[in-house]
């Protein structure tokens, strides 16, 4: 936590200690509810309830909206069904599906009798989505209007209705039947006279999205055509709620976070890190280890195969592994390029054979000032044969240009069977660089050497 922050725990420890309740509740009233969140994290759990019962009710269900998954359910074990009940109805709806998703049985049947009839067949109509899609995260409490009205009307319906939706920027036209015909911003509104019907001002050119595309595709929506938030339509084109862009951070931040681990060969665990305990790390880190351990077998066969070589001429032992590291970091930087350009929708499969040639010709350009670089090095500080010289010069430049066209080949390639990029970045790139290094280097030598 923030130095300030850190001050305010200490505050409200040593009010708690001395049962200045009323202290404390001034205190909470003074701050942001992420804030409120963030203290109560780090709280010890037998204040935690305590601090959250002094909480306004609205001010409670935003703190609980913010909190972690398991100081939420601490809470929840910890409270009355009444007091469950009335943070469940204060919630938006989206927030209420994400803590249900990610709760235990015991607890979400506890919440859900606890739950008002009529919000509870909503949240279950809101489970039935399939995980990590648009309906899945969507909410339904939006402003919806209707094209024959004006916008004296229109600001009516928004201020009867506004106070319980968790979004009034942008309002959605819909027919009678709820299928979307329009969207008008409250902005738009604004500059508007109040004799003006919503069928003339609305925009009729709606980016949309389906119950059912991946949640990930909708961020990427947000972030080309800088929305506030994005309908969602079912099959019949009619609007069951909306996407906002909070949740769309929410889910950028999720895929980046899994992308980076699977980049470097760690299973997500879906917990913070301070969450996570020793054994779910290790399960993460483990197999995935024990692959690539397994996999330098192809490296050890490989110099088992050229031991005379390496006998006839031991300095070309010395110089393995910066030809394995130089390939390995090649293939990892066109990796990660390359990945970070398809999430970003930048490159597709039909780019294949563009990006290759791109890389192909960078490889080169690496190559050769690596290889003149390390001829010059190796010639000067070695004092070796110029042969050798060459034969690691020579096996730099193939080295980079292999692990490159590797490095970019792989993802796409992955992108085309719709299997995560980031599964086949850096640690496996860089066995398939370390192999094909091994290969080459003793290729060169064995033709350059008379081996």
């Amino acid at each position: 936590m923030e130095k300030e922050l850190e001050g305010i725990l200490e505050e409200l420890l040593e009010l708690l200690e001395n049962k200045k309740m009323k202290a404390v509740k001034a205190k909470l009233a003074s701050m942001n509810e992420v804030d409120i969140a963030c203290l109560l994290d780090h709280l010890p759990k037998n204040h935690i309830a305590t601090v959250f019962r002094l909480l306004a009710k609205e001010e409670a269900a935003d703190v609980f909206a913010y909190l972690e998954r398991d100081q939420q359910q601490h809470i929840i074990d910890s409270i009355t069904d009444s007091e469950i009940s009335g943070i469940i109805e204060e919630l938006f709806l989206d927030d209420v599906v994400d803590i249900l998703e990610e709760m235990p049985s015991n607890v979400v049947k506890r919440i859900m009798q606890n739950t008002k009839p009529e919000k509870r067949e909503r949240i279950n109509q809101f489970l039935k989505y399939p995980k990590n899609s648009a309906g899945s995260i969507m909410t339904s409490e939006f402003i919806d209007l209707k094209k024959y009205m004006d916008v004296r009307q229109a600001f009516d319906r928004i201020r009867r209705l506004g106070r319980n939706m968790e979004t009034i920027y942008t309002c959605f036209v819909t027919s009678d039947n709820r299928k979307l015909e329009g969207v008008v911003s409250v902005k738009h509104l604004l500059l508007s006279n109040y004799e003006d019907k919503l069928a003339d001002i609305m925009d009729t050119n709606i980016i949309s999205t389906s119950t059912h595309e991946d949640q990930e595709q909708v961020a990427d929506l947000f972030t080309k055509y800088d929305l506030l938030n994005i309908p969602v339509v079912d099959s019949e084109n009619r609007l069951v709620g909306i996407v906002t862009v909070d949740d769309a951070i929410d889910v950028i931040e999720a895929e980046a976070t899994e992308d980076i681990k699977k980049m470097a060969a760690v299973t997500p665990i879906g917990k913070p890190y301070m969450k996570s305990d020793v054994f779910e790390i290790f399960k993460s880190r483990v197999p995935w280890l024990l692959l690539l351990m397994f996999s330098a077998t192809f490296t050890h066969m490989i110099i088992e195969a050229y031991e005379d070589a390496l006998t006839a001429h031991v300095i070309l032992a010395a110089f393995i592994p910066m030809l394995m590291d130089t390939g390995g970091n090649a293939g990892s930087q066109t990796a990660a390029t390359v990945i970070r350009a398809v999430s970003l929708g930048e490159v597709q499969f039909v780019d294949f054979f563009r990006v290759v040639w791109k890389e192909i010709r960078v490889s080169v350009l690496c190559g050769v000032v690596l290889a003149a670089a390390n001829f010059v090095r190796i010639a000067f500080f070695f004092s070796v044969d110029t042969t050798i010289a060459a034969t690691i010069s020579l096996t730099l430049i193939a080295t980079v240009f292999f692990s490159k066209v590797i490095g970019c080949s792989l993802p796409l390639l992955a992108y085309k069977v719709k299997v995560d990029p980031a599964v086949l970045a850096s640690p496996i790139i860089t066995t398939f660089a370390d192999t094909i290094s091994l290969i080459i280097y003793f290729q060169i030598a064995t033709a350059l050497l008379g081996l």
